[in-house]
């Protein structure tokens, strides 16, 4: 059946217009283009544990210290050819993480958040000037609460019954960027955006906490705006100029390239990425 006979096709026959479904809803959510943001690097930041033996081990001296570690990671969510985009890091080309990190033991948990968020995304020094450089986090919803029953890699997105001294709790909370932002990543890690279908049931590459967050997006509705603050789209979006998202290299090595998506996985890099995921 050719375009044309398609398109007389709906004009004559319409769609049926069903009752109002949009009872009990969440606030409808406006998604910036990610040409609105600017992206930069800083210093490196090395990781803490050489290892994930070390790195459990200082989680239990953590817990003896200080009881269970809390954690938050942030949910930045951005759209490219009006399809939403989850910002992310990538360390060593390897594995995958959200921006966050575990809360100081004597802080409070939003602004102990913030701060972390700040160490990891914040500009520094007079890198850059102008809109977006000081904005706040505007932290919203938690999305998600993960649980690490024992000192081991495993969390849980649910308390097992016979635990009672969770040894970490970890929150995602959704975070709704400006209009503008700078971000700065450190030089050893990339921030890349990945579209949700990217996501999706995609275990094997991002492991069982990123993969699950196209379901936890699926709450909202989404208003998809141009840089002229145009309403261009809204839930469910569509390509307007029938390019297909992909995952996108915004910072750090190989900025402004396209990632390979499956293309380039590896089965060491998988592994690596379900523990990343942890």
């Amino acid at each position: 059946m050719s375009a044309t006979t398609t398109t007389t096709m709906q004009s004559i026959n319409p769609p049926v217009r069903s009752k109002d479904f949009s009872a009990k809803q969440p606030e409808t959510i406006r998604l910036y283009p990610l040409s609105n943001y600017t992206f930069g690097t800083k210093e490196t930041q090395p990781e803490e544990d050489p290892s994930v033996l070390a790195r459990l081990k200082r989680l239990e001296e953590h817990y003896d210290k200080y009881g269970m570690r809390r954690t938050c990671e942030g949910i930045l969510v951005c759209h490219e050819h009006n399809h939403p985009h989850v910002l992310m890091l990538q360390i060593a080309n390897a594995f995958f993480k959200l921006p966050g990190d575990y809360i100081i033991h004597e802080d409070e948990e939003i602004e102990g958040f913030k701060k972390r968020l700040n160490e990891r995304l914040a500009p520094v020094g007079s890198q850059f000037s102008g809109e977006g450089v000081n904005e706040d986090w505007e932290i919203g919803d938690t999305l998600a609460q993960w649980w690490r029953p024992n000192f081991e890699t495993f969390m849980y997105p649910f308390l097992p019954g016979h635990v009672t001294r969770p040894k970490e709790c970890k929150k995602l909370y959704f975070i709704q960027l400006p209009k503008k932002k700078v971000l700065s990543v450190p030089k050893n890690m990339k921030l890349l955006a990945v579209p949700l279908f990217e996501l999706y049931d995609n275990t094997q590459r991002y492991g069982p906490q990123l993969s699950a967050i196209p379901h936890l997006l699926s709450r909202y509705n989404f208003e998809f705006v141009d840089e002229n603050d145009n309403v261009v789209a809204s839930t469910p979006g569509v390509s307007q100029d029938g390019r297909a998202p992909r995952t996108k290299v915004l910072a750090g090595s190989g900025a402004g390239e396209q990632d390979q998506g499956m293309a380039d996985y590896t089965e060491e890099g998988g592994e690596n990425g379900r523990q990343g995921a942890q």
